[in-house]
């Protein structure tokens, strides 16, 4: 049943995606000032809105491993930080191509590139401190602690185009304040495309769990044979 829904979600996610790219190629003009470039908005954003739901849902977890000392709170946890960081690194890279077409540059240290990348970095130092440490309890705990305090990069890269006026443009979603300039039509296909995003995460979170959860059982075995 289980993986029933794996592949269902993951044929939804294809579908999906297939139908955004028709819509986004051919259905929605070209940008005024931009021209055709401007339609990498619609990964570089979504890619990013699903790296912080994971990276939520990993401070979250984390928060109930510490509460309740439960492991498959941190098998999660571990899960979608794993899952996450591609999402950033996809965010990271279409901002670079971006940039290159638009500011003649492949990266500035603009506030929210940069923040950007500190996230990135220190999320993927959450997972190698994860494999620095062998005993299941202390690396849940320490990693539970690394994860809640890392979620602040993501808040401040959130808020870097607020906070501090650089390079990167302003807001321009509606729902942002001072944001709205987009066009609705390329807004709603925006928020239509990070829908498969988080269908892939979420395909992407259940194989992993699976991938946690043997792994405890083989380190369960091997601490039993040890112990004789």
């Amino acid at each position: 049943m289980r993986d029933t829904i794996v592949y269902v979600l993951a044929a939804v996610a294809a579908i999906l995606f297939v139908w955004n790219l028709q819509v986004i190629l051919l259905g929605l003009p070209d940008e005024n000032d931009q021209g055709a470039i401007y339609r990498i908005i619609f990964f570089h954003l979504p890619a990013f809105f699903t790296a912080a739901v994971c990276y939520l849902l990993s401070a979250a977890a984390s928060v109930a491993y510490l509460v309740k000392r439960k492991p498959v709170y941190d098998s999660f946890a571990a899960s979608v930080t794993e899952v996450g960081l591609p999402f950033a690194a996809v965010n990271l890279i279409t901002g670079m191509i971006w940039a290159r077409i638009i500011w003649g540059i492949w990266w500035t240290w603009d506030a929210r590139l940069t923040w950007a990348l500190i996230c990135w970095i220190i999320y993927f130092g959450y997972l190698m401190l994860r494999r620095a440490i062998p005993d299941p309890a202390e690396r849940a705990k320490n990693s539970a602690v690394l994860s809640i305090m890392a979620f602040a990069t993501v808040l401040i890269t959130y808020k870097a185009i607020d906070w501090w006026r650089t390079q990167h443009p302003g807001a321009v979603l509606s729902f942002r304040t001072g944001g709205g300039s987009m066009d609705p039509r390329m807004e709603y296909m925006l928020y239509m495309n990070w829908i498969p995003m988080l269908l892939l995460a979420t395909v992407f979170v259940v194989i992993r769990m699976r991938q946690e959860r043997a792994q405890r059982e083989i380190d369960s075995m091997r601490r039993q044979v040890h112990a004789f």
